[in-house]
């Protein structure tokens, strides 16, 4: 006679697993927390690691959700984007709180492991640089930090081949203004957005009347959220570095602090952002 399944609401909590799946045969436990390992005999190298490899795992996170998101625009469907767009905007608030944790790490804590991470630098992160791809802030030049793995090289040079997500919403911008048959400007696919004259001007028609442009209004409300938790997080970065390091060099060979401060004043969608102080 065939076992009934599981039932919840019956059978109430399941004690054995011998025959069924468990919370960590789902989320592969044993091979996830098996992936630290520590150089040194320094207490606070597992913390640097962790907060690092969870950091990449909600990257991962957001270039799916913005991956989606961006389809989600080309099909039309506004609802759906706006959903996935508000969810990455809590990704990098997740980010952001994970920089509190770190600068519980003190310069002293540091330097007793910092020379076991060799020339490694989360400014080799081939994630966070597709997120920045992803965006529009392209620079072709840091594609040869990945090289070496040529499937990430891959991956990333397809990004800059297509439209990011901000030259889409360009594209819809003029269609819904202009008319089915507008023609945006090109994509600025190798290189990083700048802004342009015409399309703040588009926007800021869209802020003079919300009513009649909700949608539009919408999703530039959503995009400057976006920017501004992604801010958020390079400043957070800039501060727990200095905080940890001081201005010595990265261990990538950085400007370190220097370095980070300049990424600080990169705009991802400047015409939101500039259109502001003209209305």
């Amino acid at each position: 006679m065939t076992k009934p399944p599981f039932d919840p609401s019956r059978d109430g909590a399941k004690m054995s697993f011998v025959d069924a799946m468990s919370y960590g045969d789902y989320l592969h436990l044993d091979a996830l927390l098996d992936q630290q390992f520590p150089l040194s005999g320094a207490h606070d190298e597992l913390l640097f690691i962790i907060q690092h490899q969870t950091s990449e795992l909600w990257m991962k996170l957001a270039i799916h959700e913005l991956g989606a998101a961006r389809q989600a625009l080309v099909d039309g469907d506004m609802a759906h984007m706006f959903k996935m767009l508000a969810r990455v905007s809590r990704i990098f608030e997740q980010l952001n709180s994970a920089w509190d944790v770190l600068r519980t790490m003190t310069p002293a804590d540091y330097t007793r492991f910092r020379e076991a991470l060799g020339p490694s630098s989360g400014f080799q992160s081939w994630q966070y640089r597709m997120i920045e791809y992803v965006l529009g802030n392209r620079n072709p030049n840091l594609l040869k930090p990945h090289e070496h793995v040529p499937d990430v090289h891959h991956v990333l040079s397809a990004e800059l081949a297509r439209p990011s997500f901000y030259d889409e919403v360009i594209a819809l911008l003029y269609r819904e203004l202009d008319g089915p048959d507008a023609t945006p400007p090109a994509p600025q696919l190798n290189a990083p957005h700048e802004a342009i004259p015409e399309v703040q001007a588009r926007w800021k028609i869209v802020y003079e009347d919300v009513d009649a442009h909700w949608t539009l209004y919408e999703l530039g409300e959503k995009l400057v959220d976006l920017e501004d938790y992604f801010r958020r997080w390079r400043f957070n970065h800039v501060t727990t570095v200095e905080r940890v390091i001081g201005f010595k060099r990265g261990t990538g060979g950085t400007s370190g602090v220097q370095y980070l401060r300049k990424m600080l004043s990169v705009e991802l969608f400047p015409e939101l952002w500039h259109l502001r102080g003209e209305l």
